[in-house]
């Protein structure tokens, strides 16, 4: 099999009419707009700048990255294969901070990383104080953090002003924490280069799977559908899934349009969701099971149980996936399935080259702009003035009444 191997059903009519409007409407609606950076992913950092600014911090033995949403998510995609202590402090979570400062000695050991390409994440700006006698090493360009960072005297690198959701692979945003964690970002890249080689736009889609896969989606989503959930049945997967469920909802949904990624680990998931999926209302929600062909990780069961014997922990999860997956089209729901051939860091790059040029495809098909998120900021700007304005939970609250009140005056069907 190739790094990655993706079924769906039910499949898709093969009919040349229907690919060769699928290729048009794509090349249509891509003139719309910029074009996709992280085709070229080599083109976007430089490795030898980034060896000599983290030559430092080398030595450390815990490597503290803060940054949210895609400032981290490729790293937490990659976190599987770190050779050192890796701690992301996505936000101001009390228990999570206080977790990390009772680690012995983590001052000492520890290089400290903010990510943020605008520089005004309150999530970044609100912890980084606590973190000002620790060796650091921001990754910033402009805003509120670069001139926290300058103030600490801490050293800079640039990041890049590109989509940071999709920049995380291929710049300083992902490459520089992964490098000080001990991962071999040359093979990462070229996991990805080889992967757009697979899935780019010159590919037809009669022989690409993320165009196909795409076409997919856009045909489920005129049929209903709202919902891909995702169910990751392998630990290493995890990580590339939040990837595939910020970039599927962030890219896509706009100009009232849009499908929204969720997910929850497998199979746990088959005991708190897979019965709304066979047995209730149908056609919302899309099953996407994410799994591994082999687990360098795995062991024997040696279990009494009949038909348990002989089978290692890996292939008894495989099993349950392959069992779900079937019971799912039993009862006439679309699913579908990712099967990544083995957890390396080279197939990694492989698989997010896949996710992120299915979701621009998706996106094109939508003909919506797969790079922005114009409307995020809107509640980071009633955050940031709620907090400048020391207003209190009851005003908050009565603000929130007031504004439900005029917003959903006719809501309700009688």
């Amino acid at each position: 099999m190739t790094a990655v191997e993706i079924e769906f059903y039910p499949s898709l009519p093969k009919t040349n009419d229907q690919f060769t409007a699928t290729e048009s409407e794509i090349k249509k609606n891509a003139k719309n707009f910029d074009k996709p950076f992280f085709l070229d992913p080599r083109n976007h950092f430089d490795e030898q700048a980034i060896k000599a600014a983290c030559e430092p911090f080398m030595g450390v033995e815990h490597v503290i990255a803060i940054g949210t949403g895609g400032s981290i998510q490729t790293m937490l995609a990659l976190a599987p294969f770190v050779e050192k202590q890796f701690h992301p402090i996505m936000n101001s979570r009390p228990s999570e901070l206080k977790a990390l400062f009772k680690i012995p000695g983590i001052k000492d050991k520890s290089v400290v990383i903010p990510i943020s390409r605008g520089g005004e994440t309150l999530d970044i700006n609100s912890v980084l104080n606590l973190f000002s006698r620790y060796k650091m090493l921001g990754l910033s360009s402009k805003g509120t953090m670069l001139g926290i960072l300058e103030t600490l005297g801490a050293p800079i690198m640039d990041v890049p002003d590109l989509s940071g959701r999709f920049a995380g692979a291929c710049t300083n945003v992902g490459l520089v924490p992964a490098y000080l964690c001990g991962i071999d970002i040359e093979k990462f890249i070229q996991g990805q280069e080889d992967g757009y080689a697979a899935y780019g736009p010159s590919i037809a889609i009669q022989t690409n799977p993320a165009k196909q896969f795409a076409l997919y989606l856009s045909r489920i989503y005129k049929n209903g559908f709202r919902n891909v959930f995702s169910m990751p049945y392998f630990s290493w997967l995890e990580g590339a899934v939040g990837l595939f469920v910020q970039e599927l909802s962030e890219s896509s949904g706009k100009n009232g349009k849009g499908l929204l990624g969720t997910s929850q680990a497998a199979p746990v998931c088959q005991h708190s969701v897979l019965e709304l999926l066979l047995g209730g209302s149908k056609y919302h929600s899309l099953p996407l099971l994410w799994v591994l062909g082999e687990d360098p990780a795995d062991i024997p069961l040696n279990s009494n149980v009949e038909h348990i014997q002989g089978k290692t922990a890996a292939e008894t999860i495989l099993y349950q996936a392959n069992a779900t997956l079937e019971a799912l089209i039993t009862k006439g729901i679309p699913a579908a399935m990712i099967t990544l051939e083995s957890p390396t860091v080279y197939n990694m790059g492989y698989l997010i080259a896949f996710i992120q040029a299915t979701v621009y495809y998706v996106c094109m098909l939508f003909n919506v702009n797969w790079s922005d998120n114009p409307n995020v900021v809107l509640g980071k700007n009633i955050c940031n003035a709620a907090m400048a304005d020391r207003r209190s939970w009851v005003e908050l609250r009565e603000r929130r009444e007031a504004t439900a009140a005029e917003q959903f005056k006719k809501f309700w069907i009688l």
